[in-house]
């Protein structure tokens, strides 16, 4: 048998070049409502797996934790077992208001406001999603919010209001943890990426009520997150990716 991938226990026997990839490892067991077929794969550490199909397409779900350490991990052993799109389906919180709790915000850029990216490439480097994925999530998403998000690397800090406050005048959408990386390490590879966001806080709202309600499964941010994960395999599962 092919020697695993140290972390995600991947190996090319996954068969497939597209992946979805996730935060919590719960949610891989929501994409399987999506699909046929279903595997489970290997579950190590924070990263949890299985194949399933979507429309006659074979797709990879996994789990790589919160923040850009695990998820660069996760991106390049995706890499290494030859996957070459990969969409994030993950939370955020909105940055402007008027953004509803549940609504689908889409990055169509990153401030690459995290610490690993900046050990791949300079800071002036831009964190941008594939033209392909993006052109896909307007045609099966056309009222998203699209926008640049910010991806950043903790809740807890001091000055936490100041920073939201200063890139919300900037016109930031919402705020991750994991898409700058996604966009970053899967550029440099050569991969397709794109990063959909499901919104579990208001612009000003209260983090960890937000957080709560999303794991204690509140209507509207579980509906966004069910939304994010079927936008996800339509996209990826779309003819026009295989004619390409």
């Amino acid at each position: 048998m092919e020697e695993q991938q140290p972390h995600t226990q991947l190996t090319t026997e996954i068969n497939t070049d597209s992946a979805v990839i996730v935060g919590d490892p719960a949610r891989v067991d929501k994409a399987t409502e999506f699909l046929k077929n279903v595997q489970e794969w290997a579950f190590n550490r924070e990263y949890k797996s299985i194949i399933g199909t979507y429309r006659n397409k074979r797709i990879l779900v996994m789990s790589t934790g919160i923040g850009a350490p695990s998820a660069g991990i996760g991106v390049e052993e995706l890499h290494n077992v030859n996957v070459k799109n990969v969409i994030r389906v993950g939370s955020a919180g909105a940055m402007q208001k008027g953004i509803g709790l549940g609504k689908l915000i889409i990055g169509e850029g990153a401030v690459r406001d995290d610490g690993l990216t900046k050990k791949y490439v300079p800071e002036i480097y831009p964190a941008v999603p594939s033209f392909k994925l993006m052109a896909l999530a307007h045609k099966y998403a056309p009222k998203a919010v699209y926008g640049i998000i910010r991806s950043h690397d903790g809740f807890y800090m001091d000055d936490n209001a100041e920073q939201e406050a200063f890139w919300s005048e900037k016109g930031i959408v919402g705020a991750d943890m994991e898409s700058s990386t996604l966009l970053t390490i899967g550029r440099q590879r050569g991969m397709e990426t794109l990063s959909i966001l499901n919104n579990v806080v208001l612009y000003e709202g209260d983090l960890t009520t937000g957080v709560n309600d999303l794991v204690n499964g509140a209507d509207l941010m579980t509906r966004g997150e069910m939304a994010s994960l079927k936008l996800a395999f339509d996209i990826l599962s779309d003819q026009s990716l295989e004619e390409n």
